[in-house]
Formats: C-alpha cells, structure tokens, sequence
C-alpha cells in the first residue's frame, strides 16, 4: 500500500501583498505560506510590520491606511513566523499607484497606518524605537525609528541630528549590518564625529565649554558631550542624519533594514543593544538616547527569558555579584488571561533569599498589601524555582476581537538575585515555563550565562630543569630555573597553559686532554724557546630559551591539577672557539733564565639557532591550583637521549 507523499510549502514563497482603496483609504492583506507547527510547541502564528512607503506603517495583520503621496511608492510587507520550524516568508516591495479619482472618492484627510503614529511614542520622549522581532542570526530585522518636537519642548520648529549606535564592543563579531536606511523627511546624511570632539570657549567667562561645530548650529552642554561619547565607544557602528524644520507635535519615521550576521550564532540567547540618540541643535532642548536591548534567539517565540550581561568577568565576580533576569510572555490566545504563573527554576549557585522583583507588566502590587480582588504579584518559592504568579488581571489575546495594539497582550517579570559564594567558573542555566490560567505550560529558552576566559598570567621556578641533555657540557644537570606562565583565570576544568623561561646564557671553558711534548725547541722572533708544558682548552657559549608550547591541565579539585606537554629548549645562539696556552722557557747571554706564556688561537665556530630539543613530560600540582601558590612535581622524558628524570617546581597564578 503505497502512502501519500506530504509536500511541505516552500520556505522562499513571498508574501504577496493585496491591496484595495475605496474613499481614499486603501486597505491591505497578505498571501503568506501555511505556518507549519512545532511538536509540543503552542499553536504558530504570524506578527506583522508593513511599511508603507510614505513614511507610515503599522503592526497590524490587515491595516488600513491613507497614501499622503503616491511617487515612486512602494510597500513592504515584513512578516515573521512564531512558533513555526520554516523560515521567515521574503519580502517582494509591491509599487502602489495613485487609484482614480471618482466623484464617491472624493478627498480623504492625509493620516498615517491604522495603528497610530503616537502609538510608538509610549515613554514620553522626544525619540522611541521598535523592532518587529528579535534578531535571529540570518534573518532580516526591520527597526522603526521615531522622532518628534513634543509640545514639552516649547519649541515651533527644530533642527538637529539623529543617531542610530549598534555592534556592542564587549562581542568579538559584529551582530548587524544596516543593509538600508529609508527617510521620508529630507533627512540628509552627516558626521557624529564633529559632536563628540569639537570644543570652544565660553565668551562669557573663557572656560572650556564643548559644543560641536559652530557651523552646523549644534549646542551640546559637557553633560551632553559626555553621555554621547560614552554611548559613542559603547559601539562600533555607527550612522546620523540631519533634520530640518520639524514642527511641534511633529512625527517622523525612519526605517532601518538590518541584516543579522552569521557570527550572531555564537552568542545565541545573548542580549545585544541598539542605541538612539536625538541631539537638537537649540540648546533649550536636552538631548535625548533612546536604548533597546535584544534578545538573539534561535527561533522566534514571544516568551522569553533574558539575562542581562550574560558575558561576565569571573576576576571581578564574587558572592555580591547581582544578575538581572526577564520573563517576557505574551499571550497568544483567543481571550483574556486573568492569571498567570511564571515558575522559573534557581541554579544552585544562587541565594533565594537575595531575589527581588524590580519590574512588572502589567505593574502589580504584592499580593501581601493587596485587598481582596485586586490585581497583584505573589511570589512563593519551591525546592529549586521561584514563581511569579500574576492575580486577577486582564491581559488580552492576540486573537481576541477587538485587539490591534499586540503590546497590549505582552508583559514580563524584571528580577534581581544574587550568588550564595563565588561561583564556579561554569555556565549557569535558567529557564521559565508560564502557564496562562489553566492551559498547558509554555517552555521558554534557557537563559545562559556564562563567564569569559580571561587571562591569568604567573611565576614558575624550578629546580633540575626545564631542559637535560647528555654530552652538552655548557648546560648545567641541576639548575634552578626562573620562568613566567599565562593559562586563562581560573578554569573549572580543562584548560591550556603555555610556560616561558627566561634566556639562560652560559660561557664554559675546559681543558681537552692531548699528547704533549714538552722540552722542545723552538723559536719565536729569532729568540729560542724552551717547551715547558703545553695545554689544549675550549670555550663554548650558548644562549638558550626553554619554553613549553603545548600543555593540556585539568584540575581535579580546588587543589589538586594535573597535567601534561611538551618541553622546547632552543639555542639562539652558539659560539665555540680553541685555544693551545704554552709555558716557554728562554735564557739570555748572561745566563739569566725567564719563563713566558704563550696562547694561540686555533679555531672559531659560530652559529644561531644551532639546537632544538625536546621533552615531554607528565606532572601533579598540589596548593591552589587554580589562581595562588601551588607545589608541583613534573616527570620529564627525553625520548632523543632516552633520559627521564623527576623535578619540582613552585608557580604563582595571578
């Protein structure tokens, strides 16, 4: 019996955008692939963001929306697939023409997408930014940038530039690459540099006071100044418009196409940032930052858990260190939800009795000062978790009727707690499941956090090493040998550490045993001499570096490591030369006898790099393994000489 092949919708179907306009007003909705669901995961759905091409947009899944102009047109639809185990539907701009105009048309008032410009401006600033999801390595991120002369600023109309700062300098790799920018205002391109290093004097009192340039009309006070710079070296990217003549009570939108790098990958479940700044030129009107903190995910899902500063310094983390968790949830269904447990589960290393909720959506009280019925946040805690559970509120669906604004159906728990001891040096792990009334819990991500390498830099001294060779004679078969070593700070486990000893140089003279004959004639510058002894002798120079390239350590405990390698020893320089020193013997006419010395030079022979020689060796460190003092035994082998010997060492991690 042959089955029934299944095909799958293709992943690189477009959205395909319809649009329709009667009375002025042309409304919008979307041919996208069939979602496909996640076993175990909630119902897959889609979210929203459509540019207009105007300078308008909306979040909504069919908006309506007024065209103020119609050249060169075109709308985009950004759609992004929840819970589903495809890719994200691509964009294909569709061009809008202007419809006819008929006498039932007639004219509509200009106005912006269904959802409401003002809608953006919900923190009461001058700017504001929104995404239409999480950055997903590989994917498109369409970000929103609004900004406004808000009646606040008692101003008619203002110039000035805006800013967008991205790619955090505390990650190696770059997250985004802005692919395209789209201005609808006249918004022209400029330099931020001018506004972080142009200074001028106050002609009132001849003090240093920092603006930027003179010419472009911008007053930025040494507060100012100062918040921008920082925001300035936060980030290595960066981009700035200048704005005119934007009126009061204004709206302005720019759009930002950012494209995820495959680099993003490594930091999966990170927290990236994206700044904004606004920076008038009147200085009666503050400048403004706006910040967003994004989660880089592995799949689209609005329930998530965050931990800020996930990339931490393990040298400067101790008991009172302070992590900041978020539970983002948002609820998806057809109705309101009245109650909502977010459980999350404590790692071990973590002192319950530290923890303290510093944020809520929807804003509660504690249930304990709450009356009866009033909407509150209980938190209780069980073996190895923490809940947070949301009572008698109202949050709304996404699918309920009614419900445009998809903000309206999101909210998150802000916690703080901190460790009970100075941690290991090993990820920690959280994850959430959230449970809207009586439904089946939600899973979100595991919120990482884990510790960065380090440096750990020490001394090492030694003694019977760190190198042996038979037949060499400049080399010393028991010495003591002072070295520097660097491995990263304070691994748990596994890790690699390279050693380093300082150059050694030795100058050795010895005598080579001959056959001498002695009582011999001979003459020199016509004077007679006698041989009384004769004597051959060497001297070698040697200039060598001892290092260990390549050693692998594990530590068995707090105390006890161990580990294994291979020791180089290389001359970088050898210098042997010979020399015949003779007794002489001669008598004048008067009888007087006198007795001379006499050396020759015989040869010379230099050489760099002359050397390699090599040795492994095995050894166990018992102290304080990981940073401080620890005493170590190491067994070398010389596989060239076949010679094994043991030596000890003492070393300081730092």
């Amino acid at each position: 019996m042959l089955k029934a092949q299944v095909v799958l919708p293709s992943d690189t179907v477009p959205a395909i955008i319809h649009h329709q306009t009667e009375n002025g007003v042309t409304k919008f909705t979307s041919e996208l692939r069939p979602l496909r669901a996640i076993a175990g995961a909630p119902a897959p759905f889609y979210t929203y963001f459509w540019e207009f091409g105007d300078g308008g947009f909306s979040f909504e899944e069919n908006p309506s929306h007024v065209f103020t102009r119609y050249d060169s047109i075109m709308v985009r639809l950004f759609a992004t697939n929840n819970y589903d185990d495809g890719k994200r539907p691509p964009t294909r701009p569709k061009p809008i023409v202007r419809p006819p105009v008929t006498p039932k048309s007639g004219t509509a008032k200009p106005m912006l997408a269904a959802d409401g410009s003002s809608n953006l401006f919900k923190m009461g600033g001058n700017i504001e930014m929104k995404t239409n999801c999480m950055p997903k390595p590989g994917d498109d991120m369409m970000l929103v940038f609004g900004y406004r002369n808000k009646a606040e600023n008692g101003q008619q109309s203002l110039n000035g530039t805006i800013a967008i700062l991205y790619n955090d300098v505390e990650f190696s790799n770059n997250n985004f690459e802005l692919a395209a920018a789209r201005t609808y205002h006249n918004e022209k391109k400029s330099d931020l540099k001018p506004l972080l290093n142009t200074a001028f004097l106050n002609k009132k009192n001849d003090k240093p006071t920092y603006f930027a340039s003179l010419e472009n009309g911008i007053y930025l006070s040494p507060t100012e100044k100062l918040l921008l710079n920082d925001q300035a070296k936060a980030f290595r990217s960066q981009h700035s418009w200048k704005f005119e003549n934007l009126a009061q009570n204004e709206e302005r939108f720019v759009f930002m196409h950012f494209k995820t790098t495959p680099e993003m990958l490594k930091d999966t479940n990170a927290v990236v940032r994206i700044s904004g700044a606004f920076i008038p030129d009147n200085p009666l009107v503050e400048t403004e930052f706006f910040n967003l903190e994004l989660q880089i995910v592995a799949s689209h899902d609005p329930n998530k858990m965050v931990l800020r500063k996930s990339r931490m310094n393990y040298r400067l983390t101790g008991k009172n260190r302070e992590l900041t968790y978020k539970v983002r949830f948002q609820n998806t269904g057809k109705g309101p939800a009245k109650k909502i447990d977010v459980g999350v589960n404590i790692a071990a290393v973590f002192d319950p009795s530290t923890l303290k909720v510093v944020k809520t959506k929807p804003e509660v009280i504690t249930c304990d000062s709450a009356y009866t019925n009033q909407s509150c946040l209980k938190t209780f805690f069980r073996a190895d978790s923490v809940h947070f559970v949301f009572t008698n509120i109202y949050l709304p669906g996404m699918q309920q009727k009614g419900v445009n604004d998809a903000d309206s159906t999101q909210g998150f728990v802000e916690y703080k707690i901190r460790f009970k001891e100075k941690p290991p040096k090993l990820p920690i792990k959280s994850g959430a499941a959230i449970v809207f009334d009586k439904n089946e819990p939600i899973y979100t991500n595991r919120a990482t956090g884990r510790f960065k390498m380090g440096l750990s830099p020490g001394v090492i001294v030694g003694y019977g090493f760190p190198f042996e060779t038979d037949n060499n004679n400049y080399l010393n078969h028991k010495n003591v040998a002072l070295g520097a070593t660097l491995s990263p700070y304070a691994s748990h486990l596994y890790y690699w550490q390279v050693e380093l000893y300082f150059n050694s140089y030795n100058e050795t003279t010895y005598r080579v045993p001959i056959n001498t004959e002695v009582r011999k004639d001979t003459v020199i510058n016509n004077v007679a001499y006698q041989i009384m002894d004769k004597q051959f002798y060497k001297t070698q120079k040697v200039a060598t570096v001892n290092a260990v390239p390549l050693q692998m350590r594990y530590n068995l405990s707090k105390y006890v490591g161990v580990g294994a390698g291979a020791l180089v020893a290389l001359d970088l320089y050898y210098r042997s030369s010979s020399e015949l020193r003779y007794k002489l013997r001669t008598q004048n006419a008067s009888g007087t006898v006198s007795d001379v010395d006499l050396n020759r030079a015989m040869e010379d022979f230099k050489e760099s790099f002359s050397e390699i020689r090599a040795s492994f060796f095995a050894d166990i460190q018992l102290g304080l393994v990981r940073v401080g003092p620890a005493l170590g035994f190491r067994y070398i082998y010389d596989p060239k000489t076949n010679n094994n010997r043991m030596t000890t060492y003492v070393s300081w991690k730092f």
